[in-house]
């Protein structure tokens, strides 16, 4: 598959939160309308809202995900185990890279030092979500 990173940052200038700019960029890979991803992932920006939770482009690559692997099995679930497997993935890789995936901890704003700029957040979500998810494309 061919680099879509470039494409995140182009959404995300464009005023996408980084939720949105990783997870719309990929939509079309799990079969979701970009639209309606861009409303699915609108309140996971910011951290989840002040900074206070998990990264957005992280969290984006995360929706991605459960958008690949869940079997929408309402009835009985029963592909958590494998999408959870995937999250852990994407997480930890992320984690290791910037050594964390709290937004205000990445952002500085409690210690003055930036780990990592929401740019840099979303390349390096982007990147390990094209290797985790859908590097077989």
């Amino acid at each position: 598959m061919k680099t879509r990173v470039d494409e995140t940052i182009t959404r995300h200038d464009k005023g996408y939160n980084c939720a949105q700019a990783v997870a719309c960029t990929y939509c079309d890979l799990v079969g979701v309308e970009e639209e309606v991803m861009f409303k699915m992932t609108e309140g996971l920006g910011l951290g989840m809202g002040g900074m206070e939770g998990t990264c957005g482009a992280v969290s984006g690559a995360c929706v991605l995900a459960g958008m690949k692997r869940s079997s929408g099995n309402t009835e009985h679930p029963d592909s958590k185990a494998e999408t959870y497997k995937l999250s852990r993935e994407i997480v930890k890789r992320f984690a290791e890279q910037n050594q964390s995936v709290v937004c205000k901890e990445l952002k500085g704003v409690e210690t003055g030092k930036v780990l990592r700029s929401c740019g840099d957040c979303i390349k390096d979500a982007a990147l390990i979500a094209e290797h985790v998810l859908f590097e077989e494309q």
